[in-house]
């Protein structure tokens, strides 16, 4: 048997699933074993979560007139501008509150309330350019109807790759993850 190669080798690294994993990940960062991602539905929960969360509050700040954001009506008048105020006032506030949630928790009050956690690819904290990123990318779902096309394609993108991450992710670098399922030293930072 010694003159040919045996059909059965031993390979180092675990079990056979983590090398299929392995394998169809391509090279492609390694998810910290027992960790499991985040489904699009709980990532769009949380998301709603977190638009309900900060225009409450706005609305109870502002006396209601954030909802002139979405008044048509005023958008084609000459007092435009108070819209345009409205607008910026809410993307403002949202960039903020992803930004400083993500910096002090490591995740959204949202994806806090669901029990998520946003990592590094490499299951560290993530660094505040990455949550600059994170953040500003997130102002698209604030603008109706486009919304709804950007959600659907990310959501297509998040069932269809097997780490779970949309273009956002891609972009930023970062997972979103079930975080009591996180091994303790990436558990670390999470709030």
């Amino acid at each position: 048997m010694s003159d040919h190669d045996s059909p059965i080798s031993v390979q180092s690294g675990g079990t056979l699933a983590k090398q299929i994993v392995t394998a169809e990940e391509g090279g492609h960062w390694p998810i910290p074993e027992g960790t499991i991602l985040a489904s699009g539905v709980q990532r769009t929960a949380a998301l709603s979560v977190d638009i309900v969360i900060v225009t409450t509050i706005l609305m109870v700040v502002s006396r209601w007139q954030i909802l002139n954001a979405w008044n048509i009506t005023l958008w084609l008048s000459s007092g435009f501008h108070h819209s345009l105020a409205m607008v910026m006032i809410l993307f403002i506030s949202h960039w903020l509150y992803w930004r400083w949630t993500g910096m002090k928790f490591s995740r959204s009050l949202g994806q806090r309330m669901l029990g998520l956690a946003v990592l590094a690819e490499d299951g560290s904290e993530m660094t505040s350019q990455m949550w600059d990123q994170r953040s500003r990318r997130k102002l698209i779902f604030l603008i109706p109807v486009i919304n709804l096309v950007f959600g659907i394609r990310e959501l297509l993108r998040i069932s269809s790759r097997h780490t779970h991450q949309s273009n956002m992710d891609l972009h930023v670098g970062s997972i979103v993850v079930q975080a009591n399922s996180l091994p303790p030293a990436s558990r670390r930072h999470i709030k």
